[in-house]
């Protein structure tokens, strides 16, 4: 079963069950996949992977969401934000911590031979598509930086 079928078979069941933020955050992941479908002349055919981007950037508007709420004293929306995130995270594969993240780009610093900064664009690159899914940009970034510095 595709992930676009479960994301499908997950708004069935969160109608059923009347769960209006697991209906929400399934159907937001659904909008997407429909806008991604018909973008640029359409009839595209969208894969697994396509649909883990998509959510991992679904993901990361609603936690800057939840952050601006919550800075603006409305807890309640905020909360209603994290809770859509969590929902989607339940798509994406288990995240890597902080030290499995730096001990992968130890090794692609290794591999492409950055010696200094100035070679943070070559690990970058090698280490989006190394950890894609696995980490966000921000924790890569972080340690790139750490580890070249």
């Amino acid at each position: 079963m595709t992930l676009e079928q479960q994301i499908q078979n997950a708004i069935k069941e969160a109608m059923k069950a009347k769960d209006t933020v697991a209906m929400n955050a399934t159907r937001a992941i659904k909008g997407e996949i429909l806008l991604f479908k018909t973008s640029e002349g359409g009839s595209k055919e969208v894969t697994d992977a396509d649909i883990l981007k998509m959510i991992q950037k679904l993901v990361k508007q609603r936690k800057e969401a939840a952050e601006q709420f919550a800075a603006a004293g409305r807890q309640e929306l905020a909360d209603n934000e994290l809770a859509e995130a969590a929902v989607m995270e339940k798509y994406l594969p288990a995240q890597l911590s902080a030290e499995e993240v730096k001990i992968k780009i130890q090794e692609i610093i290794t591999q492409v031979g950055a010696s200094s900064i100035k070679d943070m664009g070559k690990v970058m690159g090698a280490a989006n598509k190394a950890l894609a899914g696995l980490s966000d940009g921000r924790t890569i970034s972080t340690i790139v930086k750490e580890l070249l510095a």
